[in-house]
């Protein structure tokens, strides 16, 4: 399977509410998430930017989350 085939990505306020999350402790996670996680930032215009994830970037936040519990 290969992973460089991104077809959509969904914004960390979907994930968050997907997950049943706050955006901040989805934030506090996915900081240290690699861009083969499945994360990227998406850049505006005036500097705005967003944290977004692809399908397998949820997979990998939802294992994450797991652990952050444990």
């Amino acid at each position: 399977m290969q992973l460089n085939k991104v077809h959509s990505v969904k914004t960390i306020e979907r994930v968050a509410a997907e997950l049943g999350e706050t955006v901040d402790r989805i934030f506090d996670i996915a900081i240290n998430m690699e861009t083969e996680d499945g994360v990227i930032w998406v850049y505006g215009l005036r500097d705005e930017s967003i944290i977004a994830f692809t399908t397998f970037g949820i997979e990998n936040l939802r294992d994450l989350i797991e652990m952050d519990q444990e």
